[in-house]
């Protein structure tokens, strides 16, 4: 019970960083979360030669540096976005070279779309010894970017980004609509490009115009909101959530309602009641503006101990149920059957050790704690620390009986 207040999106904050760099000034990020993820991001920025300085939730990038052009390995392998940097360096530099990507393990999450997108513009791109090379002068073009999960965010980031430079009209059909992208298309309009259709699947860029440095406030993290939506709604308590936006997560709200979670909504705010009867429900997760990939984990917790039948089916992401296993350990009845989850909801939870596969997971392991009989110990937190901001202290001060130990 209480009030919690929402950080910046991560998921935003990593491409805008990447488009400070097109800029000729330096520009001042506010409303920043202190992650690991950020951290990996300034330290590749720093190796392109930019200069970065975080403090107090606010970032500083002046590109004046910015003439090196490989993203290496030892950065990359550990965050997939620093594959952000692929469009950057082509667009400011005509040349980049970037290790292949890494990140959670959750799905093989192939770059074919990312590279397709930049050849399409007119660069000559190679694949040597785990690096992606490309260089070449870039020209606008009509570029597809549906895949076989739907639109691609980091492809989108990455043509988007390079388009800025591109001679002549760029349109991307098929571009993601996360508000992580619409607010990359807001910052990099601050800055003085020249895109249409913010937003929405089709971009049209006006490429090669001056770019100048700004401040620039991140939107808030709606998978930082829904996971704390989520607590209130696990453990049938009261939250009210600061510093949100709640049109971003229509979809999670629509689901807690059919559950019959109480969700109120302000311009910046959100207050969910938990109740004392919830009925299953069906999700299926989508490209925004459907059901993000990154709730099914925090959803799957609430509807392991919610009483009928409830079918989750991953769409996006086939790795991305190996939380499955482990809440099973608490006492869960969840089946796997292809794509889909099959979650029998039980009366009670029970404590144990339990390990964390990947970020959403950690959170949906905690979750599970908050409700489960006995301790719950959570181990492999790291990837906890690359998007949640200080998540123990926010539940503690909510009443959580949760602690960090080395």
């Amino acid at each position: 019970r209480g009030t919690v207040e929402i950080s910046g999106s991560k998921n935003a904050t990593l491409p805008v960083m990447t488009a400070a760099l097109l800029a000729s000034s330096p520009s001042t990020l506010t409303n920043v979360p202190h992650l690991n993820d950020i951290k990996t991001m300034a330290e590749v920025l720093r190796r392109l030669g930019a200069k970065v300085t975080l403090e107090n939730h606010t970032l500083t990038i002046d590109p004046a540096g910015f003439d090196k052009h490989e993203a290496p390995y030892d950065l990359v392998s550990t965050m997939r976005a620093s594959i952000y940097s692929l469009g950057a360096c082509l667009a400011k530099l005509g040349k980049a070279r970037v290790s292949l990507p890494g990140g959670c393990a959750i799905g093989a999450r192939p770059i074919d779309m990312h590279l397709r997108g930049v050849e399409e513009l007119g660069a000559k791109v190679t694949l040597a010894h785990g690096y992606v090379e490309a260089e070449g002068r870039l020209k606008g073009a009509v570029i597809h970017l549906a895949g076989p999960h739907g639109p691609s965010v980091g492809a989108t980031v990455n043509v988007l980004l390079a388009a800025t430079a591109a001679e002549g009209t760029t349109v991307i059909e098929s571009a993601a609509t996360e508000p992580e992208i619409e607010d990359l298309v807001h910052f990099l309009k601050a800055m003085g490009a020249d895109i249409q259709g913010g937003g929405t699947s089709r971009l049209v860029i006006q490429g090669g115009k001056k770019l100048s440095g700004v401040t620039y406030a991140i939107i808030p993290d709606r998978v930082e909101a829904g996971t704390f939506m989520t607590a209130a709604a696990i453990t049938g308590g009261e939250v009210t959530l600061t510093k949100v936006n709640p049109t971003h997560l229509a979809d999670v709200t629509r689901l807690f309602k059919v559950v019959g979670v109480k969700v109120e909504e302000g311009k910046d705010w959100m207050r969910v009641t938990g109740s004392a009867a919830y009925k299953p429900a069906d999700v299926r997760v989508a490209p925004y503006p459907g059901f993000p990939t990154d709730m099914q984990a925090q959803v799957m917790a609430l509807l392991a101990v919610v009483p009928g039948l409830s079918v989750i089916t991953e769409t996006i992401w086939e790795n991305r149920f190996m939380h499955v296993f482990e809440l099973n350990r608490m006492g869960a009845d969840i089946k796997i059957e292809g794509n889909n989850a099959l979650v029998k909801g039980v009366t009670k939870l029970t404590g144990a050790p339990v390990m964390a596969s990947d970020l959403r997971a950690s959170a949906a392991l905690i979750l599970a704690g908050l409700v489960a009989d006995g301790e719950t110990l959570v181990q492999r937190i790291y990837h906890l620390d690359r998007g949640y901001e200080q998540i123990e202290k926010k539940l503690s001060a909510l009443g959580a009986d949760i602690q960090r130990i080395n």
